[in-house]
């Protein structure tokens, strides 16, 4: 299959609001030879990051929009649109090899519309996309309503926070200090002629100069290392964890931290992590599997404790809670099409939902560090002060990192090009019991 109808037809499942690109595009890559499959994921991720500002230059290259049962078309044209300003794709290897994508998409008709409309990008896109940097949904390539979010939140950052968004992201691996320390395994990396270097915040974390096959390097299939970004790895040492402690990882998928957990204190008791899918919990166990770790993983909806809590309290809880992930939108950019301003109260509700049903299962002055990788404090620290001010027996403890910026609760990071990703974190102590 032509790269470009692969991912024109996973992109057109993301505009329909029927799939994610993570969901829709390995089905594709497996209809494309093995040497596009790169450009194929290129096309389909590029596309998504600029869309916002693609599909501004298309509205006014287009006479009237596209039906809804073409949205295949519509991606189809975002893709050759993308080839054009953002790729080094030959001009007319763009063009011909897009046009020709439509009749493999049963729409002949579509072929004079997308060639029309694509050798106009080619001679005014450029004039045209300066003169739509008066928007900020152009400039910035975010929906309005995220960008006006991040503005009202955010006034001195947030266009450095949409900058970072719309950047590759670093690759970062997390040292597995049960077999190196983190200088060790840059020693390594040094031998190996792989340009390294330590992260700031997180003791285990090295950010490598250049993204690689991870399999490459010294150690990855005897659990030396793993990828995990520097914001995520912070929570091993916030949660201040010690032995014979029994853990709790809520929504633990696809299981990075509850590795982490594991091998930052190999004396706890038990772990304990669950997550609402079978399916992802299978991801977690391949990568305890492949370090050598073992945890209890259970498939449940966690806010239903009666199915799945055996009455023994917990003297650690980490909530990695469901939420927008607008702070990791670089990794996953079509985030930008698919969440929708509605979704984040409702979020809010389910984080406050999971606080209120785990706080029962944590022992008198054990601890519950609350994280999410969201950059609005709808869902960060307006649900801590929520569930502060309707729990007694709870209080806030101030968190050993120096990450981030403080808010009235917790500390909020926000991406940096380069760096961490976007991420929050409140660390709470049970002082009592609830009285029920």
């Amino acid at each position: 299959m032509n790269p470009r109808l692969a991912a024109a037809r996973a992109l057109a499942a993301v505009l329909s609001g029927k799939a994610s690109l993570n969901s829709a595009l390995p089905a594709q890559l497996d209809k494309v030879e093995e040497r596009d499959r790169g450009l194929t994921q290129d096309l389909a991720f590029g596309t998504a990051r600029w869309q916002p500002r693609l599909d501004l230059l298309a509205a006014h290259l287009l006479q009237k929009p596209f039906k809804a049962a073409d949205a295949d078309v519509q991606a189809l044209l975002l893709v050759g649109l993308y080839q054009l300003f953002y790729t080094r794709i030959p001009a007319h290897a763009a063009l011909g090899e897009t046009v020709g994508c439509a009749e493999k998409l049963k729409k002949p008709w579509a072929k004079g519309l997308l060639n029309a409309v694509l050798r106009r990008a080619q001679r005014e896109g450029a004039d045209l996309l300066a003169s739509l940097q008066r928007d900020p949904v152009a400039r910035t390539a975010h929906p309005r309503w995220l960008q006006k979010s991040l503005k009202a939140f955010w006034p001195e950052q947030w266009e450095a926070i949409c900058a970072a968004n719309n950047a590759h992201p670093p690759m970062i691996l997390r040292v597995n200090r049960r077999h190196h320390a983190r200088d060790a395994y840059l020693a390594l990396l040094a031998e190996a002629g792989t340009g390294a270097s330590a992260c700031r915040y997180s003791r285990d974390g090295i950010v490598l100069d250049a993204p690689c096959d991870v399999r490459s390097l010294p150690g990855f299939a005897e659990g030396w290392i793993s990828v995990q970004d520097e914001a995520a790895q912070l929570s091993a040492d916030l949660l201040d964890l010690a032995p014979a402690q029994r853990v709790l990882d809520a929504c633990c998928a696809p299981g990075g931290k509850t590795c982490h957990l594991l091998e930052a204190e190999p004396g706890l008791a038990q772990m304990v992590a669950i997550d609402l899918e079978a399916k992802r919990l299978v991801r977690v166990r391949e990568n305890l599997d492949r370090l050598q770790l073992d945890a209890q993983l259970i498939a449940c909806d966690a806010r239903d404790t009666t199915s799945w809590w055996d009455g023994t309290p917990f003297q650690r809880i980490l909530l990695d809670a469901p939420c927008s992930a607008t702070g990791v939108i670089r990794r996953h950019p079509d985030i930008k099409l698919t969440r929708q301003p509605e979704d984040i109260p409702a979020l809010a509700s389910l984080q406050g939902e999971l606080l209120d049903a785990l706080w029962p299962t944590l022992d008198v002055g054990g601890m519950l560090l609350y994280a999410t990788c969201s950059s609005l404090p709808t869902e960060n620290t307006e649900v801590i002060a929520a569930f502060l001010a309707r729990t007694p027996g709870a209080r806030e403890l101030d968190l050993a990192t120096e990450a981030g910026l403080r808010q009235p609760h917790g500390r909020q990071l926000l991406a940096q090009e380069g760096g961490h990703d976007g991420f929050y974190y409140a660390k709470l102590i049970k002082i009592a019991a609830s009285r029920g």
